[in-house]
């Protein structure tokens, strides 16, 4: 049995440092979202926004159906960094908090406080990412929806 249990954590310490860099990818892609959110929010508060999807509309002539699937795909990453971002960093934080209690029944005060520093940080970033990911979702998904709304009324 010990083999097994020693197996089983040996396996899931090689998913901390794949879950850390997928923290660091979400956090860097939820910032380059939120760049270009505050850059189309100012475009439309100025009156300069050129829609994405009228462009796509006019280029394309696509119907109804064919434009909410290019909103789909379009929110797709921002959905996916919202719902998967919270998960890996609860990931990242259950990894490091296996040689943190080890290192608390050895009175390993120095070990406890590096893998807890991990566990947080962790956590604490990826929170971060789906939290601005989720954000630039919500508020993107509506002007979109807008968008497709003027659309149809141009249409009809």
């Amino acid at each position: 049995m010990q083999t097994l249990e020693a197996g089983l954590f040996d396996l899931a310490r090689l998913f901390l440092i794949p879950a850390l860099v997928l923290i660091v990818l979400a956090l860097a892609y939820a910032f380059v979202a939120l760049g270009g959110f505050l850059v189309e929010a100012a475009q439309r508060r100025a009156g300069r926004h050129r829609s994405a999807l009228a462009a796509h509309h006019a280029r394309t002539g696509a119907a109804t159906d064919d434009l909410e699937l290019w909103i789909m795909k379009r929110l797709e990453w921002l959905r996916v960094t919202a719902r998967s971002a919270p998960l890996i960093g609860l990931v990242a934080t259950m990894i490091p908090m296996g040689p943190a209690l080890l290192a608390l029944g050895e009175g390993d005060g120095a070990s406890i406080g590096k893998n807890l520093v991990v566990a947080f940080s962790g956590v604490v970033l990826a929170l971060i990412a789906a939290s601005i990911a989720h954000f630039v979702l919500t508020v993107r998904r509506r002007w979109l929806l807008e968008d497709l709304r003027a659309i149809e009324r141009g249409a009809a």
